[in-house]
């Protein structure tokens, strides 16, 4: 929000200089991004009047301007703006001024007419980005002066970084009661005294059940003079804060919303018919909005709406059929209280991001509604007159947010600052806070003003004081602290570690959004009860993810499109479950790769990473921080290439998956590359099998190579289990070192080439029990699967 330090000083002065009032709202949690002046510089451009107005003669779109600017005489000025006429006052380029852009004028000749100047636009002095004639001063602006400093254009505007709790301070008023209390300077509140109706019209207003308006305030305001124009102080305050003047009545709207903090619409009165009625809108209901958008508005919207149709949508924007125009004559003044809940997420629904809903989504005083329309009328009946009508509401008061305060215990105070201060001292803050305390045995009750939505437990009300005391001024106390040297056991294994490791193997580690795109999960994870978010941030992004793969793949998406093809990616984070009715989070560990198998060189044969690549990486990352055997099960995953997919099992439980990517999804998400993909449960890591000393024996070691033929359906690893389950004696290793498939093996059989390898620690084995060992081996495995002895 950008605040004009002028316009500040009129609500509070502290005898304080630019840079520690910025300073000191920084501190007190409003940061200052920045200041700059109202204006860049300029000078040598001066206060004029036009004295005479003549066509040029060799151009019909110029005209040649004799200008008074307090010197010792007129001066000729060739000018081609529409508005210039006789009477105006208007900001004079002298010869040798210097502009904004850096131009410099110089005496010149148009059109063989000589010029000694020029007449300046609101554009050419960097007070606008367009503008279509001569800048208007007011009539008794005085001659000669310098316009930079008529306007006070070196007043610092300081552009204050705001956050979300602080809806409080989204004004000049609420920013001015934070410098008050920092200083203990009084603020200056403007006249919100009743202005006496001179007319009895009224308008019926109904506040429909659901519609989010807990307070409707109004007030109709009869023949005003349509011709007027806002005046220069104004407009510089609505330039000055970012906003483009219009007319009267919308600029007053838009500057009691700057200055108090409530957004205001002004209607054409002759417009409506007969009643407001404040509601949910029906179902695809049409409206055209004030920037000319027509939207289909959905049942979740609050409008504001007479028997016709809608006027506004509430607490966003109005409409273009109720607008305020050049010829209205009659105008509706209204001030609502719109409930945060019911306008959160229209603005990202609608696309419109406008001053209004970023204060009601944030919580606007429910109070304040009165005070700006009696402010209001004030300041447009002297710029437009008009007769006014009685004030009429409709207010809700259940419907506003109603707080049990809490206790502000004396004691908490000194142990959560390490700092204690006087009773005095706190019932200031308090009381220039707005905050209603009563003393009681341990401290205070208090109960927070009707504009802080952030003030709930006694933590922020200790948050406070620290705030007003000042975060730089608080003691900082250094701990004692009793180090202790803990035994470290190799077996224990940390999450550092395990993520070093895959590092080390070239992984870059990422962090995706917990919230995904609903259509690309629904490809990974189809059928997967998700949780829909109820106020996404975008479209895209709607659903809590159910997985880590696709967060992976939107990032392998985004960097093939910026041809980056060697990609090797892991994420550690939280996956989202629901289960029956509960929300489960569950740590996983997720890894991506894609592209070649190692960088290209003249030593090696480029080749594609392939499954047995990941395999190793997820082989490695076990090794390191699980101690339970893994088993890497042939199965088939929806995300998965049905031939290249395997579950990994532990203990008989599936902890995870790996595989290559499905080729349909591959191409549904317009991958021009393949890419193979894993995902653990974080919960088996943490404790590695801590390697045990075995005997190496000095007697040879026997070897018997076997070829077994089974159906093409069994994989190696059901082999090997059952090999295990025999535990042959003195068998110590099993080495699959072929599997074929094709001529002299029967259709649907394939043969898997064993190397058995046998050993003793106490002696030589002879070929009898080595036999015998090979015929157990292979009669167990022709009874279990079938195999048969390739010969």
């Amino acid at each position: 929000m950008k605040v004009s330090e002028k316009w500040l000083r009129e609500w509070v002065n502290p005898p304080i200089g630019t840079e520690e009032l910025a300073e000191q709202l920084t501190m007190l949690g409003l940061e200052v991004d920045d200041v700059e002046p109202a204006a860049p510089f300029f000078n040598g451009v001066l206060i004029a009047q036009v004295v005479a107005v003549k066509h040029h003669p060799n151009a019909d779109k110029l005209k040649v301007c004799e200008v008074d600017f307090g010197g010792e005489s007129e001066v000729e000025v060739v000018c081609g703006a529409p508005n210039v006429k006789v009477g105006l006052r208007v900001p004079f380029a002298t010869v040798g001024a210097k502009l904004p852009n850096g131009f410099k004028i110089k005496k010149s000749k148009i059109r063989g007419v000589p010029s000694y100047g020029m007449l300046c636009s609101e554009a050419e002095l960097a007070l606008a980005t367009a503008s279509d004639g001569l800048m208007v001063l007011p009539d008794d602006a005085p001659l000669g002066f310098e316009v930079y400093d008529y306007l006070n254009l070196a007043d610092p505007v300081l552009d204050v970084d705001l956050t979300p709790n602080r809806a409080d301070c989204f004004s000049i008023r609420g920013v001015a009661r934070e410098v008050g209390v920092r200083n203990r300077c009084d603020i200056t509140l403007p006249d919100t005294s009743p202005v006496t109706p001179v007319i009895d019209d009224v308008m019926s207003v109904e506040l429909s059940e659901g519609s989010g308006c807990s307070r409707y305030v109004g007030r109709i305001i009869r023949n005003v003079n349509a011709s007027a124009v806002s005046p220069l102080w104004l407009k510089e305050r609505l330039r000055r804060s970012g906003i483009r003047p219009i007319s009267p009545a919308v600029d007053i709207t838009n500057m009691l919303m700057l200055e108090l903090g409530q957004p205001m619409h002004a209607f054409d009165l002759d417009k409506i018919d007969t009643s407001i009625n404040v509601r949910k809108a029906f179902p695809s209901e049409p409206l055209t909005l004030l920037n000319g958008e027509n939207v289909a508005l959905n049942e979740n919207t609050t409008v504001i709406a007479d028997a016709q149709g809608v006027l506004a949508m509430g607490g966003v924007m109005g409409g273009q059929s109720s607008a305020v125009t050049e010829s209205t004559q009659n105008i509706l003044l209204e001030a609502a209280a719109f409930l945060p809940e019911h306008i959160i997420g229209k603005s990202r629904r609608y696309n419109l991001y406008t001053d209004s809903a970023h204060r009601f989504e944030r919580g606007v005083d429910p109070d304040l509604q009165r005070d700006a329309i009696e402010r209001a009328t004030k300041l447009l009946t002297a710029i437009t007159g008009g007769e006014v009508g009685p004030v009429f509401e409709v207010n809700i008061p259940q419907q506003h947010r109603i707080s049990t305060g809490a206790l502000l215990r004396k004691n908490r105070i000194g142990v959560v600052l390490g700092i204690t201060f006087d009773d005095t001292d706190i019932e200031d803050v308090l009381t220039r806070l707005n905050i209603e305390w009563t003393h009681c045995n341990e401290g205070w009750r208090v109960t927070p003003p009707s504009f802080r939505y952030d003030l709930n437990i006694e933590a922020d009300y200790i948050e406070e004081l620290a705030r007003v005391h000042g975060y730089d001024k608080l003691p900082r106390t250094a701990y004692e602290i009793a180090p202790t040297i803990s035994t470290y056991k190799h077996q224990e294994k940390s999450q550092e570690e395990l993520l070093k490791r895959l590092v080390q193997r070239g992984y870059h580690e990422v962090v995706t959004f917990s919230f995904v795109n609903h259509q690309i999960q629904e490809k990974v994870y189809p059928g997967e009860a998700v949780l829909e978010l109820a106020n996404p941030i975008s479209s895209e992004l709607s659903v809590m993810r159910v997985g880590l793969w696709p967060g992976l793949l939107e990032t392998l998406q985004k960097n093939l499109k910026r041809q980056q093809n060697q990609i090797k990616v892991f994420e550690y984070g939280l996956k989202f479950v629901l289960q029956d009715t509960e929300l489960k989070q569950k740590k996983v560990l997720a890894g991506l790769v894609s592209g070649w198998a190692a960088p290209e060189q003249w030593s090696q044969t480029v080749r594609e990473v392939d499954f047995f690549d990941i395999k190793a990486d997820v082989e490695s990352i076990l090794q390191l921080s699980c101690d339970a055997k893994t088993i890497f099960m042939r199965a088939e995953h929806p995300a998965l290439h049905p031939g290249q997919s395997a579950q990994i099992l532990a203990h008989g439980k599936s902890i995870g998956w790996i595989g290559r990517l499905h080729p349909a999804l591959q191409e549904s998400l317009s991958l021009s590359q393949s890419a193979l993909m894993f995902e653990l449960d974080a919960e088996v890591f943490g404790h590695a099998a801590v390697p045990e000393y075995g005997k190496i024996s000095r007697f040879p070691a026997v070897r018997r190579d076997i070829s077994v033929i089974v159906d093409e359906s069994i994989p190696y690893q059901k082999i090997a289990n059952c090999i295990a389950d025999i535990s042959p004696t003195y068998l110590g290793e099993v080495i699959l070192f072929d599997v074929y498939e094709g001529e002299h093996i029967d259709e649907g059989a394939k043969s898997f080439a064993l190397g058995l390898v046998f050993q003793a620690h106490d002696r030589t084995l002879t070929d009898e029990e080595v036999e015998e060992s090979v015929e157990l081996i292979l009669s167990d495995l022709g009874a279990q699967l079938g195999a048969k002895l390739r010969e």
